[in-house]
């Protein structure tokens, strides 16, 4: 796979949404514009391709996409890196983290729903980071909302200024494809099935004969009052405000049938920022250590580990750590520095990725998303630097809302869960937590499909069986103290709802939200925050 060179900035981006609202179809046809797929197959047929983004045995069982990989592809001059975030209403925190990797993120909305759940969740995660989010409304060839009413519905859901750049021609049966606001055409398929087959129609005049064989007489009307509202009422696309995260380009179509994809892959391509400024704390990595921003075009190299995989090709039982890019030039055999552990390493075969395919790369360049074999030495959040002593912030443990505890079936496989489990939480895929009042462990997660995913990697990778029984904890807050004697007084009160994280930080187990708000009310000094990295608090 050759990517462009340097010059040319990488665009690093995520897809959201909620389940079933086309995301991995709309993986598949990006890809396949970016020429990366040849034939695309059903996302949930049986035989056939797959959706290349979809590679792990139990996301083949489901259709759904489990967890994040990276698929990169050349397009309009840039190196394109498409982070696959799962979008099953069981996802996991490794789906927010994804998103503290990206610079841009395209915004899936099913027509004929709005907004979601699962959407309102990551717009939450992208406010974090500010981060510029371009809209595609799709399955336009199904029956939908007015394309007015789901303007209106992302405004008010996603507190985000919607800027419509293409309008749909019908909608279901009735649906013949998008007007190009910009350009006036109306880009059509012959084959639903081949992005190459595209026709684009001048449409500047509504009332051209071309223009009304193909649409109409009634659609035609129907699009020019809709055309005259949106001069009067919608606003102008702003640059600076999409980048500031508070404006939306809005694309209508059908992922299925290729119908606004390219519009919306241009938009992303030509308008999707390139690698931004970093921030990053210094030593001694504490609450109260300085901070600094490393800045893209710095001399020397930095990068972080957002993702953690293990078992990515079951034949080689491997585990890969997803490191991103900030600065500097990464280059093979060249020796960097792992800040945690204060050793220098050499990586003899870094990867690139298209989903399961992998090849190695000599070099990398900020923004580019690059695979290190990983014998279990890193974390999630480590940082690499050419000798800096930094760390990056900003890639947080989520407050888990569901917690279980393991019951052994086999006492004599002790040991194995406990390397299990060690080894699972510092990939991300739960998160551990230890009792103050006991040795008991205990599993929180973001997501129910959490705990299969662990089940199933215990079974198949430590041979480890066991019970999972639900744990009556709701949430967990990170807690910040003024002093020493303000933290021994405030564990000693609340023991029974003290847990420790993987790094043996303190944090509040949260048994109901009211519980919650009586500790804080008696703790007003205390502050409580929903992620590990303090920087929201509840």
């Amino acid at each position: 796979m050759t990517l462009p060179v340097n010059e040319n900035p990488r665009c690093t981006f995520a897809i959201i949404s909620h389940p079933d609202a086309g995301k991995t179809t709309m993986t598949e046809k990006l890809l396949w514009f970016g020429r990366v797929v040849r034939e695309a197959g059903m996302v949930k047929s049986k035989q056939g391709n797959y959706a290349k983004s979809d590679w792990m045995e139990m996301e083949k069982e489901r259709g759904i996409s489990i967890t994040s990989s990276v698929m990169s592809f050349p397009y309009n001059q840039r190196a394109m890196h498409l982070l696959d975030t799962p979008g099953h209403k069981d996802f996991s925190e490794d789906t927010y983290r994804t998103l503290t990797a990206v610079e841009s993120v395209l915004m899936m909305i099913d027509s004929a729903k709005g907004v979601e759940e699962q959407t309102k969740k990551l717009m939450e995660v992208c406010r974090l980071r500010d981060t510029p989010i371009v809209t595609f409304m799709n399955k336009f060839d199904r029956d939908a909302m007015d394309p007015f009413e789901l303007i209106d519905n992302v405004e008010k859901i996603c507190s985000i200024q919607c800027v419509p750049m293409t309008w749909p021609v019908g909608s279901g049966v009735d649906f013949k494809g998008v007007y190009d606001i910009k350009t006036k055409t109306i880009r059509s398929f012959d084959e639903g099935n081949d992005p190459e087959s595209e026709k684009i129609l001048d449409a500047s005049d509504l009332q051209s004969a071309e223009v009304l064989d193909y649409i109409g007489t009634e659609l035609a009307e129907k699009l020019k009052e809709d055309l005259e509202m949106i001069q009067e009422m919608m606003p102008e696309f702003i640059e600076e405000e999409f980048l500031a995260g508070i404006m939306t380009p809005v694309f209508f179509g059908t992922a299925l049938h290729n119908f606004g994809v390219k519009e919306t892959l241009d938009m992303i391509s030509t308008h999707g920022p390139g690698p931004a400024p970093r921030e990053v704390r210094l030593s001694p990595f504490d609450e109260n250590s300085d901070l600094r921003e490393v800045l893209p075009n710095e001399k020397k190299f930095s990068g972080f580990i957002f993702k953690i995989q293990a078992n990515m090709d079951k034949k080689h039982r491997d585990r890969v750590a997803f490191m991103r890019v900030c600065s500097g030039v990464f280059e093979r055999n060249t020796k960097i520095h792992h800040v945690r552990t204060g050793k220098d390493i050499k990586i003899a075969s870094p990867l690139i990725f298209q989903a399961q395919d992998r090849e190695i790369t000599e070099k990398a360049y900020p923004g580019d998303i690059i695979g290190l074999h990983d014998t279990g030495k890193f974390q999630i959040g480590d940082t690499f630097t050419h000798g800096e002593k930094i760390e990056f912030t900003g890639i947080p443990s989520f407050a888990p809302e569901i917690f279980r505890k393991v019951l052994l079936k086999d006492p004599m496989k002790a040991k194995q869960l406990d390397k299990g489990l060690q080894q699972l939480s510092e990939e991300g895929t739960v998160q551990l937590f230890r009792r103050h009042t006991s040795p008991e462990k205990i599993l929180g997660a973001v997501g129910v499909l959490q705990f299969e995913v662990v089940k199933h990697r215990l079974e198949d990778e430590y041979g480890v069986r066991g019970e999972y029984e639900g744990y009556g904890f709701v949430g967990v807050r990170w807690l910040k103290f003024k002093n020493d004697i303000q933290k021994d007084k405030f564990i000693e009160k609340n023991s029974i709802n003290i847990v420790y994280d993987n790094k043996g930080r303190p944090c509040f187990a949260v048994r109901s939200e009211w519980d919650l708000k009586l500790v804080m009310e008696k703790n007003e000094e205390v502050e409580f925050f929903t992620t590990s990295d303090f920087k929201k608090s509840h």
